[in-house]
């Protein structure tokens, strides 16, 4: 579970701090359309393998992307969907992450762990310099009876650490007032670990440590038409040229294919299916996962399903 929280937490920093680079602010991402992919590898590191990621947009309203990521040489598979629910808070864009994620270590015999993502507020938005703050709780389940609960933190006006987490390791079949460690620090920096029973703290994790595996992908050239890349290259060349006329345009072209799909799709009276993941409303793993989850916080965590979008081998 260490290594695992480990992992998660360094997810975190890739995700929402280190893609930013340094003296710029968040931009405004593209709409993902129905079907759209995302291939990649990233490469080998201290011999660990490459790792293989592979993504599609299998809804738009609501938007979800299902996702794959698979190291075979590890025997590590992650298989998940992630989707979005917004609203407006006074200056501030409040996202809740919907969805659910399950790693599976498949020489330790299937170990599994299953983990939810915390809500993110967009800040700074009203004054065209966006950033990205995670607020709220996360959870991990691991198949071994562990479990973790970790809050979220944002820096106050006058007080407080950006960017802090707090994350407390127990056994689901312990008592719940009392934890394994606890791991705490910013999840975009370091992190210290404290033993139960004691003050003493050491070194647990500093993401920005660390040789950062290489990211491989196809020229645009050799990619299928519904790759993301492809999908937006001509929106990407006017934005980068700064011609935002023609980048509005081709946005348009894009939207309005979608749109004269959909359309055809309800004509005909078909189903658009997707081409890698298939919905799968009660995960057998997840579930199990999930009811361990629900026995040990009570209250605190409410699943909405045990569904996913599995991938298909």
């Amino acid at each position: 579970m260490l290594a695992m929280v480990k992992w998660y937490i360094s997810s975190l920093n890739a995700s929402f701090s280190s893609r930013v680079p340094e003296g710029e602010w968040e931009k405004k991402p593209y709409n993902p359309v129905l079907g759209e992919q995302y291939f990649m590898t990233w490469g080998e590191v201290d011999g660990c393998g490459e790792t293989d990621v592979t993504c599609e947009q299998v809804s738009h309203h609501p938007p979800v992307t299902g996702f794959y990521i698979h190291n075979k040489k590890a025997g590590i598979s992650l298989n998940g969907h992630n989707g979005q629910k917004t609203r407006f808070s006074s200056t501030s864009l409040i996202c809740e992450q919907v969805g659910q994620s399950l790693l599976t270590l498949h020489n330790r015999d299937n170990e599994s762990y299953f983990f939810t993502s915390p809500p993110l507020t967009v800040n700074g938005i009203w004054y065209a310099a966006p950033y990205i703050e995670l607020t709220g709780n996360a959870y991990i389940q691991s198949s071994t009876g562990f479990y973790a609960t970790i809050e979220f933190s944002s820096r106050g006006w006058i007080s407080g650490e950006k960017n802090h987490f707090k994350c407390y390791i127990r056994k689901n079949a312990g008592n719940p007032k009392e934890y394994l460690f606890k791991v705490e620090g910013q999840w975009s920096g370091k992190s210290n670990i404290t033993p139960y029973g004691t003050k003493q703290s050491s070194f647990f994790l500093d993401v920005n440590e660390g040789e950062l595996a290489p990211m491989k992908d196809k020229e645009i050239e050799e990619m299928d038409g519904m790759e993301t890349r492809r999908i937006w290259q001509k929106v990407s060349d006017a934005i980068r040229s700064g011609d935002t006329q023609t980048a509005s345009v081709e946005k348009s072209k894009v939207e309005n294919k979608q749109r004269a799909e959909r359309k055809e799709r309800e004509e005909q009276g078909t189903e658009w299916i997707p081409k890698y993941f298939t919905w799968e409303s009660n995960h057998p793993t997840i579930f199990s996962l999930q009811r361990m989850l629900v026995s040990a916080l009570k209250n605190k965590y409410n699943p909405p399903n045990a569904g996913n979008w599995v991938y298909k081998q």
